[in-house]
């Protein structure tokens, strides 16, 4: 189930796939851990470009509207303005095992690229009410397996992959997902959004500029019952994939626009949730910043220009709230560590609040 399929009213002209995989190359993998009553949690992959160019880098830009999170390899991307190399979702104790597998990936099939230094891209969000957070439950080789698994074509959403034990506006949630195309002249080009949406409270979530969130107030046991969840609590990464030609600057304007996206879902940003954005483009192959070898050469980047991007910001805009509404409707109730249990959000109750401007009783 996806929020268009539902009806609701949604803007912008989405992709084939309404996913971050209509962007040409970009593929998406999972490793879902679903083990006893305590393990609710996973790892997702993101390869910017197919398995034979993941290592040349792409443009690329970042932008954090609340640090209390973790993203590495940022201060590289800062310095050079490009990411290469497949980008990992997790949980927030799990980063160290997916930058490690991330190595042990790049060491199995680009052994070459490995020689000299790997500083991957490792993002997190907290999934601690489900999952055993504190156990050791996510490896390297799980890490591995979600970067092998990556595939072109539909993606999973809800609690799939770093998504597994994540909850938004206090219902299941997790992985999430769309795209929107943008003709430019005679050209066109794809915005995709993945997002691994862990944050706001009920209390504030808007679908379609419904404030749906007072509504659907009952069952609510992550802020209400016997363990205290900061409201709003919880953390979200997005990242954004676009083919058109970016400088790097021009990524971090784009990655600048998601908190815009998710606002639009109610939000307005807890200090307890660490929110923290990549962007990259495609649509320029960079050189390596490995040692040099050879003659000295020159990159030339073509890009369009500033005062040609506006329908792109809103195409991030409108995808990110899409992805996160995606991630709120695939998902469905789920109990893990302690008995906790995450609802599932009331499908039917939400469409009617939105295009009914009610709720049904009973």
């Amino acid at each position: 189930m996806r929020a268009r399929d539902l009806g609701l009213p949604l803007t912008g002209d989405t992709g084939p796939l309404n996913a971050i995989t209509d962007v040409p190359g970009v593929e998406v993998g999972y490793t879902t851990l679903i083990e006893g009553d305590a393990v609710r949690t996973g790892v997702t992959a993101i390869l910017p470009r197919p398995r034979p160019d993941v290592h040349l880098p792409c443009a690329a830009g970042r932008y954090s509207l609340n640090g209390n999170g973790e993203m590495t390899g940022t201060a590289l991307l800062d310095e050079i303005g490009s990411v290469r190399l497949p980008v990992l979702i997790t949980n927030t104790h799990a980063v160290g095992p997916c930058h490690r597998g991330v190595i042990d990936w790049v060491a199995r099939e680009k052994p070459q690229v490995a020689e000299q230094w790997l500083l991957p891209v490792v993002a997190e969000t907290w999934d601690g009410y489900l999952n055993d957070i504190n156990g050791p439950h996510v490896r390297p080789e799980h890490a591995v397996a979600a970067i092998d698994a990556a595939a072109g074509g539909p993606v999973a959403e809800g609690s799939v992959g770093g998504g597994t034990g994540m909850n938004c506006y206090a219902f299941k949630a997790g992985s999430g997902t769309s795209s929107r195309v943008v003709r430019y002249g005679r050209d066109s080009y794809t915005v995709g959004a993945f997002v691994q949406a862990n944050f706001g409270s009920r209390k504030e979530l808007t679908v379609c500029g419904v404030p749906v969130g007072a509504l659907l107030a009952d069952d609510n046991p992550i802020e209400k019952g016997d363990w205290r969840h900061p409201p709003g609590a919880g953390s979200v990464i997005a990242v954004i994939a676009t083919d058109a030609p970016l400088l790097p600057g021009q990524c971090s304007a784009l990655a600048r626009r998601v908190p815009l996206g998710l606002a639009r879902t109610g939000t307005t940003g807890s200090h307890f949730s660490g929110d923290i954005f990549l962007a990259f483009s495609t649509g320029n192959v960079l050189t390596p910043s490995e040692f040099p070898h050879g003659e000295p050469g020159y990159d030339t980047l073509r890009h369009i220009p500033w005062n040609r991007l506006d329908a792109f910001f809103a195409a991030i805009v409108h995808a990110v709230e899409e992805a996160v509404l995606n991630a709120l409707v695939a998902a469905t109730t789920m109990t893990g560590r302690q008995g906790h249990r995450a609802p599932g959000v009331p499908v039917d109750r939400l469409v009617d609040a939105v295009l009914n401007g009610r709720i049904p009783r009973g």
